[in-house]
């Protein structure tokens, strides 16, 4: 897919720190890689520690007055963001169709997803009200205040690459934090634009920052905002090993953690169910952004009676699924993200090879139950 977009300014190829849009130190680069093709398109820095450290830097520095500001005018602020992406809808898909593979139908809804999380905190962020609780003495009132916490290191994953991102960034400027942020190394592009749109709505410098690091470098990142007691908390959706790591790692400086790790998702069918409306759920949640979000049935149980006649309706929804690059408007499903192709091979290798001894099995019970049937009688 060639990437042409009418606002060319959104693709960018620099960390954002400061206010400034700046080459990782050490000058390394991160090629971006069109998964349908496998050509790659784009690079932006590898970044490590020192990279890190510098946003953090401008982070911390910007926090004061940034939170100082009132809760109206941080408001204002992410409207006119939201306003953008609106705007640039169209641009926004198509870089995160090409970087990540999902067809364009699905990258459009993509974008307003995020974006309506930039709308909810913006009205969210005139809402954050103390309390006044009972009092346990007469005579006196305890009054209970909602503070910014500080500096907040956002970490996302690659299969929602935009709206991922804006669920960790909006809430926390709402709330008067400052950001540093680490887009998924094979998704960049999106994470990236998506600042430069933060900036060209007015944000103060230091308010948000973001670097980029290859899978090898990203630990160097992520350790250093780990290690500093300025990054008051870390957010992070992905794997359950990682968030394992980020909860041991901030303990010495007892951060706040939000960990949204994992999926495992069972989808039941029971034999009184519409089996119609069943693999029409099961469409919907399997196949959607190509199987590849963390709600996503992994494992599917069928009553015994209703079994042959479901996995017929689905085999025939599931062959009719139409797949291309997002250069085809008809397309359903797209290119899996460049990573997962082997994974998703040793699953099929691996299901087959449990196919394969099943039939084994089962062909060697026929035959001992037929030998049985036809032995004569003692």
């Amino acid at each position: 897919m060639s990437l042409t977009l009418a606002n060319a300014s959104l693709l960018r190829s620099q960390n954002f720190i400061g206010q400034q849009w700046r080459d990782a130190g050490l000058g390394g680069r991160l090629a971006v890689t069109n998964p349908a093709t496998g050509e790659v398109f784009a690079q932006v820095p590898d970044s490590d520690d020192d990279d890190a450290g510098r946003a953090a830097d401008a982070a911390a520095d910007a926090f004061p007055a940034w939170s100082a500001r009132p809760a109206r005018e941080r408001a204002q602020w992410l409207k006119r963001w939201h306003a953008l992406i609106l705007a640039n809808q169209e641009d926004l898909a198509r870089i995160i169709s090409t970087e990540q593979g999902k067809p364009l139908k699905e990258a459009r809804g993509e974008v307003l997803y995020g974006a309506s999380y930039v709308e909810w905190f913006a009205e969210e962020a005139t809402r954050i009200c103390g309390d006044i609780v009972a009092e346990a003495v007469p005579g006196r009132k305890l009054l209970v205040l909602k503070e910014p916490v500080g500096v907040v290191a956002a970490i996302t994953p690659w299969n929602f690459p935009l709206a991922m991102i804006a669920r960790k960034i909006a809430p926390a400027l709402a709330a008067g934090c400052t950001v540093v942020a680490k887009p998924a190394e094979d998704t960049p592009l999106t994470a990236l634009a998506l600042v430069w749109l933060a900036e060209q709505a007015g944000l103060p410098a230091g308010v948000l920052n973001i670097v980029t690091a290859s899978r090898d470098s990203t630990p160097t990142v992520v350790d250093a905002w780990l290690a500093d007691s300025r990054v008051r908390k870390i957010t992070f959706t992905g794997s359950t090993p990682v968030g394992k790591h980020l909860a041991r790692e901030s303990a010495d400086t007892l951060k706040k953690l939000s960990l949204e790790l994992g999926g495992n998702a069972p989808f039941i069918v029971f034999e009184d169910a519409d089996l119609d409306a069943a693999v029409d759920g099961l469409m919907a949640a399997k196949f959607r952004n190509g199987g590849q979000t963390c709600v996503c049935p992994n494992r599917v149980y069928v009553h015994d009676t209703v079994h042959d006649d479901f996995v017929e309706r689905l085999a025939r929804r599931v062959g009719a699924l139409h797949v291309g690059p997002a250069t085809d408007e008809n397309a359903q499903i797209g290119p899996m993200i460049t990573r997962a192709v082997d994974k998703i091979a040793r699953h099929v290798d691996d299901a087959v090879a449990k196919a394969h001894a099943w039939l084994r099995a089962a062909g060697a019970s026929v035959q001992r139950t037929a030998r049985t049937t036809t032995r004569p009688p003692c």
